[in-house]
């Protein structure tokens, strides 16, 4: 039986696919693996018998991932599963900030009562509320992965200009634009020539403020821009003074923070990109997927600090290393399987960045200690 904590709700769609071997609960000490939503995690202590940490969502900003990596613990997230709802979202936001929709709405409250009036009243203050449409105008996106690139087609659908910078854009994400969708290798494009900015991108110490005062002084007089990615990716100073000078003409943000929050032209989001049932309901199915392959396994699939490996058993074990990428550590444990007489019938070893990960279908019985005794092994299994 293995135990699964669970430190949000995490729909039961998802971990009903775990099994019977599962138990799956809110409170364990010592867990197989963890769900988790947004809950902070950088101050937890995990034991030894911990194997994975499996994040419903895209971001892993809340998970210790290097503390866990050198503990042996694989980190998932579940990229794409909740593409298409902000997607939606971001759709939604391009006409947020185009027109002035929720400063319309919040006016119209106030003609309450004022009865047969109300028509003629709604007729003499709309032009306060004029605004733009988005139809002739580029969309320049940051970022053409799961959620940027369903957003350039939807806008190619939707009558605009799209430019997108990706610096690592995959084969398949390049394959599933539309044809109209223009693919600059300089952001400075971007910048300069859009009308919309939209930002796509994760976020790391490469990438926070990648909006900032000097990255803004390129851009078009009056130009919005939309975050649905990460608050850091925006200099929340920086936002503020070019919407205060009309440099920016608004700002539409999912992650608002107390720098941004009730300035003018600023259109804040409470976090609902993937506020969708649907989204929640394919995070948890991912991510239990992610889990259960794992542990029975030993697959890794969408890790964000070990490869993505896979080996079918057929011999006697499947003998699964987590470890430092260094040269001739696969030697060593090769070595270790073969000095006890057994043979290595297939193997596959994978390397991500600091990290590797070797699996080996063995016949015979290996020497798992002197496996664990390499320096840099951080663990082993057997299965």
């Amino acid at each position: 039986m293995y135990n699964v904590l669970t430190l949000n709700k995490i729909a039961a769609v998802g971990t009903s696919r775990l099994g019977a071997d599962y138990n799956v609960t809110d409170n364990c000490d010592a867990p197989e693996a963890i769900m988790v939503r947004s809950a902070k995690m950088h101050d937890m202590q995990f034991k030894d018998n911990l194997l994975a940490i499996a994040r419903a969502g895209a971001g892993t900003n809340n998970i210790p991932v290097d503390k866990c990596a050198e503990e042996g613990i694989v980190v998932f997230n579940t990229p794409g599963a909740n593409a298409n709802a902000v997607k939606e979202l971001a759709v939604c936001g391009l006409l947020l900030a185009s027109r002035k929709i929720p400063e319309a709405i919040e006016w119209a409250k106030t003609l309450k009562g004022q009865g047969d009036e109300v028509g003629k009243l709604v007729e003499k203050g709309k032009s306060n509320f004029a605004g733009n449409e988005i139809a002739g105008k580029t969309l320049g996106l940051i970022g053409l992965g799961a959620i940027g690139g369903k957003l350039a087609n939807i806008a190619i659908s939707l009558g605009m200009d799209v430019i997108g910078y990706d610096p690592f854009l995959s084969v398949g994400a390049a394959l599933s634009l539309k044809p109209q969708v223009k693919v600059t290798n300089n952001i400075a494009d971007i910048y300069a020539g859009s009308d919309f900015i939209s930002l796509h991108l994760p976020y790391n110490a490469d990438t926070k403020d990648t909006i900032n005062k000097d990255t803004i002084a390129q851009c078009k007089d009056g130009v919005r821009i939309l975050n649905f990615a990460r608050g850091e990716l925006v200099n929340g100073e920086a936002i503020v003074e070019a919407l205060a000078s009309g440099k920016v003409a608004r700002y539409v943000v999912d992650f608002p923070s107390d720098a941004v929050l009730c300035v003018d032209n600023v259109v804040a989001i409470p976090h609902l990109g993937a506020s969708t049932e649907e989204s929640e309901d394919n995070c948890a199915v991912m991510a239990a997927d992610e889990l259960r392959d794992y542990i029975e396994n030993g697959t890794i699939k969408n890790s964000v600090n070990f490869p993505n490996a896979e080996l079918a058993k057929t011999g006697d074990a499947l003998v699964c290393v987590l470890h430092k990428n260094v040269p001739a550590l696969l030697t060593q444990i090769t070595g270790a399987v073969a000095d006890k007489g057994a043979n290595i019938e297939n193997m596959v070893n994978k390397s991500k960045k600091d990290w590797s990960y070797t699996m080996l279908d063995v016949k015979g019985e290996a020497d798992i200690d002197a496996i664990k005794a390499i320096d840099g092994v951080v663990r082993v299994r057997v299965l």
